[in-house]
C-alpha cells in the first residue's frame, strides 16, 4: 500500500465519522486559527509602529542638553560642530518648542504645536511646500517674525493654503507673517494636535519668546543608516568634552528606539504564539485519545489486513497518516478570516503572514504525527489471531 492509498483510507475514515472527526479536529482549529490571528496582529502592529517611527525619520538623531551657568553649548557651537562632520551629517536644526496659542482674529488653535527651527528643517521633515517659501538663513539672523504653518492651520484659520499666505497670524501675542504653507501629511484626517497642526518659526526668535538663551534642543540627519553608531558616538564625545558629565546630555537615534520596540514586538509575538500552541498541545492530546479509540474499535479490521498478508510498517503508516489529516485540516480558513476581522476592530491592516499560517499548519502536522504515532503503533503490534478474535 503506497501513501496515496493510505491517504485515501484516511479520508475514508474521517468521513465515516463525521462528527467524532469534527469534534477532534475543533481543538487543532481553534490552536491553528490562534496562532494565525495572534501572530498576524502583532505583526500588523509591529508594521504601524515602523510606518510611525519611519514617518518621524529614522536617520534622525536627537539631542537633548541642559545647559548650565558653568557648562553650556551655544547654536554656533553645535553648527560648528556639525560643519566639521559635513561627511556623516547631512542636516542640523536647532529646535525651541515655544507653548502658546496661535490665534488670528476671533479664531485660536491651542492644541497646534509652535517650534523654532532653522532653514533646514523642512528637509530633515522631508516635506514640501504647498505654497510660498520657507524660512530662510537671513530671517534668522535678523529675527524676522515669519512663519510656515501646517496645512490644517491654514485651513481652518484661513480656509486654504493660498489665502494664507502674507497673512498675519499671532503667536504668543507677536504678528508672524505667514510665508509658507506645508503640503498635506495626513490624507486621511485632519485634527488639533495632528501631523498637519504646526507652525515654524526661526529659533532666534523662539529662543525670545521662549525667554531661553541657551538652546537644548538639536535634531540631525545622518547620511547613511549603517553609520549611526559612528555619528552618535562623534556627537557624545563632542559634548562630553564640553559638560563632563552624561547626565548633561541626552543622544537618541530614532533607528535604534525602531529596532529596540521591534525586538520588544518580536518577544511578545513569540509569547502570544507559544501561548497559542498551548492550545494545539491539548488538540492533539485529544487526537491520541481519538486515535487509541479507533484502534480500539478496528481491531478485528487490522487483524483481517494482517492475516492477508499487510505488513506492520504499512498499518503503522495508515494509522499515522490518518491522525495527520485529522490535525491538517481547518483552522487555516477560519484564522485567516478572524484575522480580517480582528485587524479591523483594532483599525490595524491585519492580513495572514505567510510564516504563520505554514508554521501553524507545520505545527499541527506534526502534532499528528507525534500524538499519532502511540495509537499507530498499538495497532500495527497486534497479533492477527489476537485481532480476529476481538469482538
Amino acid at each position: 500500500m503506497n501513501m496515496l492509498q493510505s491517504f485515501k483510507l484516511a479520508l475514508k475514515s474521517i468521513r465515516s465519522n463525521k462528527m467524532r472527526s469534527f469534534l477532534t479536529m475543533l481543538g487543532i482549529i481553534i490552536g491553528v486559527a490562534s496562532v494565525i490571528v495572534l501572530v498576524s496582529l502583532v505583526n500588523a502592529y509591529m508594521s504601524y509602529m515602523t510606518d510611525s517611527f519611519a514617518s518621524m525619520g529614522t536617520n534622525q538623531i536627537n539631542v537633548s542638553v541642559t545647559n548650565l551657568s558653568s557648562r553650556s553649548v551655544s547654536a554656533d557651537q553645535m553648527y560648528g560642530f556639525y560643519e566639521e562632520q559635513e561627511e556623516l551629517f547631512d542636516h542640523m536644526s536647532p529646535m525651541v518648542n515655544v507653548a502658546t496659542v496661535v490665534k488670528h482674529g476671533s479664531d485660536s488653535m491651542s492644541a497646534t504645536s509652535v517650534a523654532g527651527v532653522s532653514e533646514e528643517y523642512l528637509d530633515i521633515k522631508g516635506f514640501e511646500l504647498a505654497q510660498g517659501r520657507n524660512i530662510q538663513y537671513s530671517d534668522i539672523v535678523s529675527r524676522q517674525k515669519v512663519c510656515v504653518i501646517g496645512y490644517y492651520v491654514a485651513s481652518e484659520l484661513y480656509g486654504s493654503p493660498e489665502k494664507a499666505i502674507d497673512e498675519t497670524v499671532k503667536i504668543g501675542g507677536y504678528g508672524f507673517r505667514v510665508v509658507g504653507v506645508a503640503q498635506r501629511q495626513d490624507e486621511e484626517s485632519q485634527k488639533d494636535g495632528g501631523t498637519d497642526d504646526f507652525v515654524w518659526i526661526p529659533y532666534s526668535c523662539g529662543v525670545k519668546m521662549a525667554r531661553n538663551a541657551n538652546i537644548g534642543s538639536y535634531v540631525f540627519t545622518i547620511r547613511q543608516l549603517d553609520r549611526v553608531s559612528e555619528a552618535k558616538k562623534q556627537i557624545s564625545d563632542f559634548l562630553q568634552e564640553i559638560f563632563k558629565s552624561e547626565d548633561l546630555y541626552q543622544v537618541t537615534a530614532m533607528s535604534e528606539m525602531l529596532d529596540s520596540l521591534n525586538s520588544m514586538i518580536a518577544m511578545v509575538s513569540a509569547g502570544l504564539g507559544g501561548i497559542a500552541g498551548i492550545s494545539l498541545l491539548v488538540a492533539g492530546v485529544g487526537v491520541m485519545n481519538i486515535m487509541l479509540v479507533s484502534v480500539t474499535e478496528r481491531t478485528r479490521e487490522i487483524g483481517i489486513r494482517k492475516a492477508l498478508g499487510a505488513r506492520k510498517g504499512v498499518i503503522l503508516q495508515q494509522f499515522v497518516i490518518e491522525a495527520a489529516v485529522q490535525s491538517a485540516l481547518g483552522g487555516i480558513a477560519l484564522g485567516s478570516a478572524a484575522t480580517a476581522a480582528a485587524g479591523a476592530a483594532a483599525g490595524l491592516d491585519a492580513v495572514p503572514t505567510p510564516s504563520a499560517v505554514v508554521i501553524s499548519f507545520s505545527v499541527s502536522v506534526f502534532i499528528g504525527l507525534f500524538f499519532g504515532y502511540m495509537p499507530a503503533r498499538r495497532a500495527a503490534g497486534l497479533s492477527p489471531i489476537d485481532a480476529l478474535r476481538s469482538e
